[in-house]
């Protein structure tokens, strides 16, 4: 800064307080960016001035309303140049161009447009040939005026003129930003240099203590260092290599771009026929164009099970000519060194062994936003002794979660050298669909059994192209702005790290979880309010009218529900109401019901008709799984699922109809045990023998107490509570099969009816 402009501006705002950057620059006839400068220097100096950056918006023309303001509008051009007579477009741009050297074919395209719209001229084709003629004898140029207008500083233009002329490119929006400034806590017109260094002879004369330093800006950016930086490509590459390594892989050596037509097609079982083999999908050298160190016993083994087959496989019955496995090309896949190791591993003695390779592969595409005749592939192998498909979806799902892809599908595919083969679908949030993103499958014994690997190894693969994931992690939708020619070098500079989301699958999983929960959770309690409504009129009606109530109960015979039977039992015996229980098998059943599950409702018999009865009842027996169902008809609350739900409906209706208690007319502390009791056996219906022991434990634990209780929850008067009759329905043949001991002795289905 200079000291004399900073003085300047310090005097100007002790004589008048505020004072604008563009009204000083129009006062003082300077640059305004010299007196932004000026500004920012002494804004440097602490408190001594405060500013405000302020910003406003201005139109002035461009170069091209420069040229329309002195010379006329494209159309008043155009217009002056046609002769009384008319004349050919042609002519007049010639005309047009001689007076005005700038005017383009654009702007005579705009002109003629623009003439024509305005009515000034007309096409005349009277003649033959068609010719421009005036319409008008005379004009009133006002784009001219406009612009000239606009250039004095004058702008009177409406909204609708100033978005055609910006359109048109003859204006254009400046933003300039200004200061508004006003003197600070340390105001002083005088200006003092601070220091930028702490000096040793400033600390050996002592002249340190009366200099003022200048601030560090600690939030200042360092000057960018010179240096290389990655391709995004290879950014994606490192971090799928880290992948492959954490997962115990090593990588295979992939430095051969061109392979013989053998180790590409004929070690894969691809037979010479198929159409990936064409000169329009591969690129074959020219020179050297053959190969010659194939190993000569393999190479006989492939072609017998190329042209007769062998090891359980007929082959393709052709005859296998040596001159096309020779024919050297640009490896299609990096599978052909994929073949190159599980021979090597073969020749060596087989060991169990995982590869990975990321590199180059070549072919004969149509170029286009999505294809290039080079891109990279990623493969990964796995061969061992026993694999399945089941082994394979394992591996996919593991490699995939380390991506943060955890929502993954499979449908079957064909390629000539996996069987079975699958190609790999993941579900892309943003795009709302299931999207391919790879492809893999189990290797042929027809390609692993000519290499010599053992007859019960089996090697597992898969592949995607590595130019996908990169496109969309950096947000490309064309291969050629990554790859080509016309790649921005500034590009590969100024792209981030690549930082994979590993870990976004699985909180995505841990959030769908706890939005699933709680959505199960509001269908839950929406359905326990309507229970509560329907128990409350139940209520009602049973004390008032004679209602009727109507349930039908699913089931499956090989889980019979013994607690819901024992309740139905206790409605019919102790309520006070009619009610009739029927009994029948759905059709879908493989065979026929246990005589016990038809005739089991022995205790329902009923003096009316079904039209008589308060509560008609229909047992359903169907294969529908562990969970029984139950419909209470014409009601709209939905159908209740579970032995335990339906088990605490029949205790509501029963304590509805009659004095007892075992459920709800107990406290809440007592519902609360009954509750936490119900649950936990739901708890060893999904978890198997392991939680049920751990269920009988409790149990022995609970009986065992030292108050001497006979029940698990109580000591309750009359009957027991819901959850012993519950459980000593459901445990049956479970204490035995598990010898849990004398104390569960008096817990037996027909105990407590």
């Amino acid at each position: 800064m200079a000291t004399a402009h900073g003085e300047k501006v310090l005097k100007y705002l002790e004589e008048n307080g505020t004072a604008s950057s563009l009204k000083l620059a129009e006062l003082w006839n300077e640059d305004h960016q010299k007196i932004v400068g000026t500004v920012k220097s002494l804004l440097c100096l602490g408190e001594v001035i405060e500013a405000d950056l302020q910003s406003s918006a201005l139109w002035d023309l461009t170069e091209e309303g420069k040229q329309v303001a002195k010379d006329g509008s494209h159309e008043a051009q155009v217009f002056n140049a046609i002769p009384p007579a008319g004349s050919t477009q042609a002519e007049i741009v010639a005309k047009v161009t001689e007076v005005n050297s700038k005017f383009t074919k654009d702007m005579a395209k705009v002109g003629f447009s623009k003439a024509m719209s305005l009515g000034w001229i007309v096409v005349d084709k009277s003649s033959g040939a068609p010719k421009f003629i005036k319409k008008v004898t005379s004009i009133q140029d006002k784009v001219q005026e406009h612009l000239k207008e606009l250039a004095t500083g004058k702008d009177t233009l409406t909204n609708e003129l100033r978005t055609e002329y910006k359109k048109r490119k003859l204006i254009q929006e400046i933003i300039i930003k200004s200061y508004l400034m006003k003197p600070g806590p340390s105001f002083s017109t005088s200006v003092t240099k601070q220091e930028t260094d702490l000096t040793p002879e400033m600390i050996a004369s002592g002249s340190w203590k009366t200099k003022e330093f200048k601030a560090y800006n600690l939030n200042a950016l360092g000057t960018p260092i010179p240096r290389g930086h990655l391709h995004p490509l290879m950014k994606v590459r490192a971090e799928f290599r880290q992948i492959f390594l954490e997962m115990g892989f090593t990588e295979m050596p992939t430095n051969n771009f061109v392979e013989s037509s053998f180790w590409n097609f004929d070690a894969l079982f691809q037979p010479q026929q198929h159409p990936a083999r064409d000169a329009h999908d591969t690129f074959f050298l020219s020179d050297p164009s053959t190969a010659t160190n194939i190993p000569v016993d393999y190479m006989e083994r492939v072609k017998k099970v190329h042209s007769h087959g062998g090891y359980g496989s007929q082959g393709y019955g052709y005859d296998w000519k040596i001159e096309e496995a020779q024919k050297n090309l640009l490896r299609t896949h990096t599978t052909a060194v994929s073949a190159r190791m599980l021979y090597a591993l073969a020749e060596g003695g087989f060991k169990p062994a995982k590869y990975f390779s990321i590199d180059r592969v070549f072919r004969n595409e149509t170029l286009d936003a999505t294809h290039l005749a080079e891109f990279h592939q990623i493969e990964g192998v796995i061969a061992d002794y026993g694999l399945t498909l089941g082994n394979l979806i394992g591996v996919l799902y593991e490699f995939f979660r380390k991506l943060g892809i955890e929502k993954l599908r499979f449908k079957p595919a064909y390629n000539p050298y996996t069987e079975p083969s699958m190609e790999i679908f993941s579900y892309h949030p943003g795009l709302k669909k299931w999207v391919e993103i790879g492809n893999s499958g189990i290797f042929r014994p027809e390609m692993l059994l000519p290499m010599g690997l053992p007859e019960d190894v089996s090697v597992l693969a898969w592949g995607l192209s590595l130019e996908r994931p990169t496109m969309i992690k950096y947000g490309y939708d064309n291969i050629r702005d990554l790859v080509g020619p016309k790649v921005n070098i500034q590009m590969v500079a100024d792209n981030p790290l690549c930082r994979l989301d590993k870990h976004r699958g699985s909180e995505m999983k841990e959030t769908d979880d706890l939005q699933d929960l709680e959505n199960r959770m509001d269908s839950i309690m929406t359905r326990l309010r309507g229970i509560e409504t329907e128990v409350k009129k139940l209520k009602r009606q049973g004390k008032t009218t004679e209602e009727k109530l109507t349930l039908v109960i699913e089931a499956d015979p090989k889980y019979p529900p013994r607690s819901i039977q024992t309740l139905v039992r206790l409605l019919v015996a102790r309520g006070d109401a009619r009610t009739i229980v029927t009994v029948h098998q759905h059709s879908s059943l493989a065979s026929a019901c246990p005589t016990d599950l038809m005739q089991w409702p022995n205790l329902t018999v009923s003096d009316g008709s079904r039209i008589d009865n308060q509560c008609n009842l229909t047992w359903i027996w169907k294969p529908i799984g562990r969970h029984p169902i139950v419909k209470i008809v014409n009601r709209p609350n939905g159908d209740i699922h579970g032995e335990a739900a339906i088990a605490r409906l029949l205790a509501r209706i029963l304590e509805s109809w009659t004095d007892c208690a075992m459920y709800e007319n107990f406290d809440s502390s007592i519902c609360s045990q009954i509750d936490d009791w119900l649950d936990t056996w739901e708890g060893c219906i999904q978890s198997g023998d392991s939680k049920f022991l751990m269920l009988i434990r409790r149990i022995q634990n609970q009986l065992g107490h030292p108050d001497g209780r006979k029940w698990l929850v109580g000591p309750l008067p009359g009957v027991k509570s819901l959850a012993d009759i519950f459980l000593s329905n459901l445990l049956g043949d479970k204490l035995n099969t598990l010898n849990c001991g004398r104390k569960l002795a008096r817990f037996s289905p027909v105990k407590g009816i």
